[in-house]
């Protein structure tokens, strides 16, 4: 395994990240793909004996359980100082005034949650899920902030939203002198590039990680187009991400797997290790293989021509991801 440090912060993170949207309790949430506990924690532990110490979750996966789960199974597995532990805040936890957003109220509420799910005193990226566009950006910076200074996140961090959003938020947080974000979670894969456009480039600029999500396209890019899963049956955000012409891409991805004698998800992955913004990685991982493909990937070395077969057939389309 590699490590890069994160963004421009001294934090060492491996190559890849595992996530763990996919580990909760079926009953609670939204999700009934998630693997229940007992299933869960043996990909955990791979991971970790795989050189894997970066893992992240939120407190929204599985209505706070994939949290719970995780933190079990870390606190079993490894030494909490050799894991870089990541978790989120925005979604909606409860029904009613102030259940989720980025006031005040709901970040000093929701990390203390949190910190108690997941067994720690602290995490070490504590990130914003989505852009709150009703909360003043200055009282979301300071409350992030506070929580840094309370010794209860090590770092900050974002996911999905517009470029000009997240600008606006890095200089809140400079004007204010509070502490900025260093990693950005995005949407980034061979079927959705459209972060190359603004995101990408000004994190690259500013000294910001990006750790993408869904760096395999919800599978898509491991298996041939009309090839379905169980999660790809149920995911309806999902079935809103990609397009039918995104065959081609997945095509190509095949084809390169094949010549070279790898599996797809190692392509696919190889392709996003080798963008100079992308730090690392989420990958999700339900079977045996998913962790060893994609620590296999971080050794797989991609020419120039492979990588433009990969890409010749990208098309332009709306955001996606954001909301």
């Amino acid at each position: 395994m590699e490590y890069l440090k994160l963004g421009r912060t001294g934090l060492e993170v491996s190559r890849i990240c595992l996530g763990c949207m996919s580990y909760g309790v079926k009953s609670r949430g939204n999700h009934s793909w998630v693997l229940e506990e007992e299933d869960s924690r043996p990909f955990i532990r791979r991971a970790l004996d795989a050189g894997i110490n970066f893992f992240d979750t939120a407190n929204v996966y599985s209505d706070g359980t994939s949290e719970e789960i995780v933190g079990r199974a870390l606190h079993d597995f490894a030494r909490r100082d050799d894991i870089v532990l990541a978790t989120k805040v925005h979604g909606r936890m409860r029904r009613g005034a102030n259940g989720g957003g980025l006031s005040r109220k709901v970040i000093m509420t929701e990390i203390d949650h949190s910190l108690r799910r997941l067994g720690t005193d602290y995490v070490d990226l504590y990130q914003i899920h989505r852009y709150d566009p009703v909360t003043p950006v200055e009282e979301t910076m300071e409350a992030l902030h506070d929580v840094v200074k309370a010794g209860k996140a090590r770092y900050l961090g974002a996911s999905s939203m517009y470029a000009w959003q997240f600008a606006k938020l890095q200089h809140a947080a400079e004007r204010g002198g509070w502490t900025p974000f260093a990693a950005m979670q995005d949407h980034y894969n061979l079927l959705y590039r459209e972060e190359e456009r603004e995101m990408l480039p000004l994190c690259e600029d500013q000294g910001v990680g990006v750790i993408p999500w869904s760096p395999l396209a919800r599978g898509r890019l491991t298996r041939p187009w009309d090839t379905a899963s169980a999660r790809s049956e149920t995911d309806e955000f999902g079935k809103t991400l990609y397009q039918e012409g995104d065959r081609h891409i997945v095509d190509a991805v095949a084809e390169v797997a094949a010549a070279r004698g790898v599996a797809p998800a190692q392509v696919a992955l190889a392709w996003l290790l080798r963008q100079p913004a992308v730090t690392a990685p989420i990958i999700g991982a339900t079977k045996p293989h998913h962790v060893d493909d994609a620590v296999a990937a971080v050794d797989l070395v991609l020419t120039d021509e492979e990588a433009g077969r990969l890409e010749e057939h990208y098309t332009p389309r709306g955001i996606a991801g954001h909301a």
